[in-house]
């Protein structure tokens, strides 16, 4: 079959991955012996896609259909699979079939152009906050998933590389002590989505809305729910209440899900900064503009 990667897909490969070209170069291969091993029948490739896997809309040898997702190492395949497998469709996609060592995922099929975000800003909330209250479960005895304390330690460490510039060092510093200050009492260990959005949840057929790309992490709900925070933060920047927007929203999400809201807003702000800081590093200056300075609001 004729085979080309997303654009979106191979420029975020290009700005993070060492390994990138090699994976890609070995895509077209690698969805070919995925599909005939399968003996599945391809639709088409589904664009823009995400930013750090290939999804394609199949069919099974049966006729049903079916979503055929193909992952680098680095995006932690294997880690999303067995989520998705704790989860067993209770809020979130439902798993078919993995090979988490090849990177392929066999998914339940959604409809894909239909996300929480095409929902007016007050519903497109309060139905994906509804959709990550079913994900948070106790992980599964002997899980090998990342802590949210590993993955935070790495990423306060990217950032202190950024410690330097002026401009974002006072950002950096409130953000890794907010860190400390949380990861200091947790107050439980969930299984969580781990980069929860609007644009992560869509409409299905045995249920309303389902979650899809996890990567999935252990520690406490506030830092899932972070994401969501800042979700739309283009048109939370453009408008002239924005920081209000944004600190009734912390409120109203913290008290719907029953999050402390001092500790929302702490992972809130963590997560921004590194997003922000992340977005300079490879060389997306707007990303990282409007991120730091919704973060300069929480």
């Amino acid at each position: 079959m004729a085979f080309e990667p997303p654009r979106r897909l191979v420029r975020a490969l290009g700005e993070t991955a060492p390994d990138g070209d090699e994976w890609l170069e070995k895509l077209p291969e690698a969805v070919e012996q995925a599909v005939t091993l399968r003996e599945l029948a391809v639709e088409r490739v589904q664009v823009p896609g995400g930013r750090s896997s290939v999804v394609l809309l199949v069919r099974r040898a049966d006729g049903t259909p079916a979503v055929l997702k193909l992952a680098p190492r680095r995006a932690r395949p294997e880690s999303e699979a067995a989520a998705l497998a704790h989860w067993g469709g209770l809020g979130a996609v439902r798993l078919l079939e993995a090979d988490g060592a090849a990177g392929v995922l066999l998914l339940e099929r959604l409809h894909p152009e239909v996300s929480v975000r095409s929902l007016p800003e007050s519903k497109a909330l309060l139905e994906a906050a509804g959709t990550l209250r079913r994900l948070w479960v106790e992980p599964p005895s002997g899980h090998a998933f990342e802590t949210v304390a590993e993955r935070t330690g790495r990423q306060a460490a990217a950032m202190a590389m950024s410690a330097g510039d002026a401009q974002v060092a006072p950002l950096v510093a409130a953000a890794v002590a907010a860190r400390g200050e949380l990861l200091a009492a947790p107050p439980e260990r969930r299984l969580l989505h781990g980069t929860f959005r609007q644009s992560k949840v869509l409409a299905g057929e045995r249920m309303p809305w389902l979650a899809v790309g996890p990567d999935p992490v252990v520690g406490e709900c506030a830092f899932d729910l972070a994401r969501l925070v800042r979700d739309r933060v283009e048109d939370l920047i453009a408008s002239s209440s924005g920081a209000s927007i944004t600190r009734r929203r912390i409120r109203r999400l913290a008290e719907s899900l029953e999050v402390d809201q001092e500790r929302l807003r702490g992972w809130t702000l963590f997560r921004a900064v590194e997003s922000g800081v992340r977005a300079l590093r490879v060389g997306r200056p707007r990303d990282a503009e409007l991120l730091l300075e919704f973060a300069g609001w929480v």
